[in-house]
């Protein structure tokens, strides 16, 4: 991908405890948006937040809750992101959990590679 070209940023909420067998779903999601070769892949660990069950979820010590918010990010080429929908779809259904997927315009202004 080109720097200060427009991409677009899939934003996906799920739960720290979603799973697909034995692996995170978040875990899931990176490995399989590699595999697809997006240009990049974020999955960050919310501090507090909560969902559709209103149930807030903290990292608070006196309220450690063993499901977290998870935000996965990840940001390419329009085309990249919308062959990569169908994927998430099938991660989604083999969870068997819930979660908000939103796609937004981005520009890129740098993407560059770190010398090995």
């Amino acid at each position: 991908m080109e720097a200060k070209t427009d991409a677009k940023l899939l934003r996906i909420f799920i739960g720290e405890s979603d799973k697909i067998r034995h692996l995170p779903l978040y875990e899931v999601v990176v490995r399989e948006a590699k595999s697809a070769g997006l240009a990049g892949a974020t999955a960050w660990r919310g501090l507090m937040g909560y969902g559709p069950t209103s149930q807030i979820r903290t990292a608070k010590i006196l309220d450690l809750s063993a499901d977290l918010p998870i935000i996965v990010e990840i940001t390419d080429e329009e085309e990249k992101i919308a062959a990569f929908l169908p994927v998430l779809d099938r991660l989604f259904e083999a969870s068997n959990g819930g979660g908000l997927v939103t796609l937004e315009k981005v520009q890129i202004i740098r993407y560059r590679h770190g010398k090995a």
